[in-house]
């Protein structure tokens, strides 16, 4: 209530604000809560129920009457877990120093509220799916006929628009995590989970699979022979189809430091300047609007094509794979083939004060240790999880081996100087 409350003071007490959630539980409530506070600050609420985070962003920027979104969802985190993204008018997520400025008015409780006449509306839009997937559809008119697909929706907001939308281009769709109970969202399913897609593809004699997280806004991939491909492999396909398109400014492409090498190499060895942003969709989204830049993304499945939409998104993400392979008569197999991936390790340490690891002088005397010993031939990127009390270290090196020995040896120092949680490797 009281960050609905911000929102609202954010923009003087009015305009419109969509609100959307993916399947959880938790969802309706903290929507009921959230409705409320912006009405109580006299903004009028557009309750859309469930609907992908990029669906959201999309009618937002497309509709004057809507002054800003908020999706309630925790995206790819378990069950237990929820959170709130906020839309500015343009559908864009907000920049770090408005959602600074959205915390302050948080901690501030003595604001005005409006009395009477001048709280805030709050109703339903029951088509609010249909419209997004209507847009989906206009902009992707694909011919997918004798195509058979296997989508797994994570058993999250991508049931309400990823098989009707393949289903209406013609494809033979299969959904599986399409049985969203309130409670299983993420739970051994869609992208952080592809043992059952990657089972799936092989026993149905699919084409490919695609797999959605819990909010929709990533998308992995999966070939015909059950092997994983991941969001490098993808945005370097893409990236080659709209380069050779001429639909790629400044021929470059914008990723994260968790992306292989291999890709970098790949864009290289093709004329493609790649660009390096901190991990997280807004900082590749930030590099890509200020210098006019369209194709951008990350290994965990985020892909932004600012041609299509303000923000990642699974569903256009997928359908623009299967334009770039359908076009160029290509399996995604042998797509996948453009770039060859070095050996990574990713582990994630549970810990106690992940907040410590910028002042963990011995963890990272090792990082510099290891890295000049790698040289040229492997990178490590150390970095604290942004929604969750995680550690993350990424090795990459010449050999499988050497990426265990060192992701190891890391992620025991960082547990030791951060307070592992037991379990928590």
């Amino acid at each position: 209530m009281a960050i609905g409350r911000a929102i609202g003071r954010a923009s003087g007490g009015t305009g419109n604000v969509l609100v959307g959630q993916d399947t959880r539980r938790s969802g309706p409530m903290l929507e009921g809560a959230l409705a409320a506070g912006l009405a109580s600050s006299g903004c009028d609420v557009v309750l859309a129920g469930v609907l992908p985070t990029p669906g959201v962003a999309e009618l937002v920027a497309g509709d004057d009457a809507l002054t800003g979104g908020v999706v309630i969802s925790a995206s790819h985190n378990p069950f237990p877990d929820n959170g709130i993204k906020v839309f500015g008018p343009d559908g864009f997520k907000l920049p770090d120093a408005d959602e600074a400025a959205l915390e302050a008015l948080i901690a501030d409780r003595d604001g005005g509220r409006p009395t009477g006449a001048g709280v805030g509306a709050i109703a339903r839009w029951d088509g609010a799916a249909a419209a997004y997937r209507a847009r989906l559809l206009e902009r992707f008119p694909l011919d997918l006929s004798g195509t058979r697909l296997v989508i797994d929706c994570a058993n999250g907001a991508t049931v309400v628009t990823a098989p009707e939308v393949l289903a209406r281009l013609g494809a033979d769709v299969v959904a599986i995590g399409a049985d969203p109970d309130g409670a299983n969202i993420n739970v051994d399913c869609g992208s952080t989970h592809l043992g059952a897609l990657q089972a799936a593809v092989v026993a149905e004699g699919a084409s490919l699979g695609l797999a959605f997280d819990g909010d929709g806004d990533r998308v992995l991939a999966v070939d015909r022979t059950g092997a994983v491909v991941d969001g490098d492999q993808v945005l370097a396909i893409l990236a080659l189809w709209l380069d050779g398109r001429g639909e790629l400014p400044g021929s470059a492409v914008v990723t994260t430091t968790m992306t292989n090498l291999g890709f970098r190499r790949a864009m290289a060895a093709r004329g493609i300047e790649v660009r390096w942003t901190d991990v997280g969709d807004r900082y590749v989204l930030a590099e890509m609007r200020s210098h006019g830049f369209v194709l951008g993304g990350e290994q965990s499945g985020h892909l932004i094509n600012l041609a299509s939409g303000p923000t990642g998104d699974g569903l256009a993400g997928g359908l623009m794979l299967l334009a770039a392979l359908g076009e160029q008569g290509l399996d995604l197999a042998d797509a996948a083939g453009v770039m060859s991936r070095m050996p990574q390790r990713l582990v994630s340490v549970r810990v106690t004060r992940k907040g410590d690891l910028g002042a963990a002088t011995d963890v990272w005397d090792l990082v510099r240790a290891h890295e000049a010993a790698l040289g040229d031939d492997g990178r490590i990127v150390l970095r604290a999880s942004g929604t969750e009390p995680l550690v993350r270290v990424m090795v990459e090196a010449p050999t499988s081996e050497q990426c265990d020995k060192i992701a190891d040896e890391i992620a025991e120092a960082a547990g030791r100087a951060l307070g592992l949680v037991e379990g928590g490797a």
